[in-house]
């Protein structure tokens, strides 16, 4: 259960034969009824070779970079990796996830899972409670055909553990469906049963119904009220004090004496307190698989997890950089302080920050330079206001290259993203399915 999945995933040759057409934007209109893989071996320029603006790019040496430091950072410290794939529901990117180690993929909602299963992916663990029942009869179908097949799901009620039972009955399901019990990380937090005598209602609900199965428990600590490290480090502690407790308790007597248990937690910015605690996780009756499921590490970014990353707090274990930045052109230069790109908030995450202008192209070939004295301060529908500095010089025309904060509202804005070299190289497409 706990050996990573060495093999590519299938079914990404069909992206491969994706046509390229207008309804992927940024990409070159001369293009327009070649396939993706065909447009990736011709191996052409961001910036030269026919793309238009807006575009999204997605550096492959720092996208390579960061998949490579997590994968690392996990074996150290003995965790197995579930990196949560509803950041870029991008199936190439799950590949090469799996391929660094990851133990399988977290995501959110059950049209996930089925993405993630077209492509074959081989374990799943669902970050919430599953009670759709026509969610549940395709998930009960998808186990059954596939033997191999890994799943599992929080539960944090007694009313959704019976749920579930019933949809799964209904559907004459023969695997039962594995589920940890959702700790909740504090009282006005997001999801979660609250206190460890909720979790052990919870628990016996699980242990009642016919087609679910207790294999551990689970959390989110970036829902823990006012966190800082302490209060992080005492909810985490409180989570694996749980999963002893149901051990002690015999709640786990079901599972075979080398079957692990589960005790999941970990976003991406308190993954170094997961991995301190869970060190400490130890004397259970069973192995345990502490699994990290922190997902926004593959792109990083600009804005919130630059500011967020446990990286900065334990800078000798490596350094996360930003893959993605968004080139738009400037299309209006009305007045001296004034510029506007032709990129807005269809194009560009701002959720958590506004875009923040890096670098600058000139249209008349001039070197690349950086954007000293210009910041975005609104964004319309399909524009940036810039403010332009006294003195900063600024063209129609000119190309302007743009990081931003929260990956997931950068990657479900573009369904096909260059992945694209140091040089200007477009070597690949990145599909995505939001």
């Amino acid at each position: 259960m706990s050996t990573p999945h060495p093999h590519r995933l299938g079914g990404l040759e069909r992206l491969a034969d994706e046509v390229v057409d207008f309804r992927f934007k940024g990409l070159p209109p001369d293009a327009a009824g070649t396939t993706a893989g065909a447009l990736a071996a011709e191996k052409r320029n961001l910036f030269t070779g026919g793309f238009t603006t807006p575009v999204l790019a997605m550096s492959a040496e720092r996208t390579e970079h960061n998949l490579a430091l997590m994968e690392e950072y996990t074996r150290r410290h003995g965790l197995a990796f579930a990196p949560h794939g509803k950041t870029s529901m991008a199936p190439q990117l799950f590949d090469a996830q799996l391929r660094h180690g990851a133990w399988g993929i977290t995501l959110a909602a059950p049209h996930q899972v089925r993405v993630a299963r077209a492509f074959g992916v081989p374990r799943v663990f669902l970050a919430n409670e599953l009670v759709d029942p026509a969610a549940l009869r395709w998930l009960s179908a998808e186990l059954d055909a596939d033997p191999g097949f890994t799943f599992a799901c929080y539960a944090d009620s007694v009313r959704g553990a019976v749920l579930m039972d019933e949809a799964l009955r209904a559907a004459g399901a023969r695997r039962p469906v594995d589920v940890v019990v959702e700790l909740g990380a504090g009282a006005g937090a997001r999801t979660g049963a609250r206190g460890a005598q909720e979790c052990a209602a919870v628990a016996d609900a699980v242990a009642g119904a016919d087609h679910l199965r207790l294999i551990g428990v689970a959390g989110y600590e970036g829902e823990v009220p006012a966190a800082d490290r302490d209060r992080v480090t005492a909810w985490l502690r409180e989570l694996t004090g749980l999963a002893a407790a149901f051990d002690r308790a015999g709640r786990f007597a079901h599972l075979a004496p080398d079957e692990p248990i589960m005790v999941t937690a970990g976003g991406s910015a308190w993954f170094d307190a997961v991995a301190e605690v869970f060190a400490g996780l130890d004397g259970l009756s069973r192995p345990v698989l502490k699994l990290l499921r922190s997902g926004a590490y593959v792109s990083h970014d600009d804005g919130l997890y630059r500011e967020r990353t446990p990286f900065n707090r334990v800078p000798e274990e490596g350094e996360l950089r930003s893959a993605f930045t968004l080139w738009a052109q400037v299309v209006s230069r009305p007045e001296p302080g004034q510029a506007f790109l032709n990129a807005g908030r269809r194009d560009a995450a701002y959720d958590q920050h506004l875009p923040r202008p890096h670098l600058v192209r000139p249209a008349d070939g001039g070197p690349v330079r950086p954007a000293e004295g210009l910041e975005v301060v609104k964004l319309s529908d399909q524009h940036a206001w810039l403010e332009v500095a006294d003195g900063v010089r600024l063209e129609v025309g000119d190309w302007v290259g743009m990081g931003m904060s929260h990956p997931c509202t950068i990657f479900d804005k573009w369904e096909m993203v260059p992945l694209v070299t140091e040089d200007g190289t477009v070597t690949d497409l990145i599909r995505t399915f939001f």
